[in-house]
């Protein structure tokens, strides 16, 4: 059952630092940048296709997506959703939030002309990877790959 109190929406500037805080409980040994280095970064997401949903219970931050949406020249033309950095606090789990605000990002891709969305996840997260797959991601028909730079 999903808390009545928790705000669903497009992060906003001031919250940043929040959302911060919700990232050390995705990753904790990340080193996250200082607070210049943030603002010129939301300055930069600002300017392209990238978009925060967020879960506010209060002035807190309790959950967190971003979806970048990518022009593509395959599929007639039609857009790819990329979703990343999601997070439910510790002590939200299990009520729908994080379904929700995925739910989101992916209407925000349909709305956005998206042939498809695609969602990364770190290999180990395997609780994570039972949500996505129980709410309709499929683990199986990519593979991804990277190169840490």
């Amino acid at each position: 059952m999903e808390n009545k109190m928790i705000e669903y929406g497009m992060m906003l500037e001031n919250e940043i630092l929040l959302l911060l805080d919700l990232y050390k409980q995705l990753n904790p040994d990340n080193i996250l940048p200082d607070e210049f280095t943030v603002k010129n970064v939301w300055n930069e997401i600002e300017k392209q296709s990238v978009k925060y949903f967020v879960a506010r219970d209060k002035d807190k931050i309790v959950a967190a997506c971003y979806i970048c949406i990518i022009p593509n020249l395959t599929y007639g033309g039609k857009s790819i959703g990329y979703i990343e950095n999601v997070v439910t606090d510790k002590n939200y789990r299990r009520k729908g939030i994080g379904k929700k605000i995925i739910e989101n990002a992916v209407n925000h891709a349909k709305a956005n002309n998206c042939y498809k969305v695609v969602l990364q996840s770190g290999n180990s997260r395997m609780e994570a990877h039972k949500f996505y797959e129980s709410i309709g991601f499929d683990g199986d028909a990519k593979k991804a790959f990277e190169i840490r730079l």
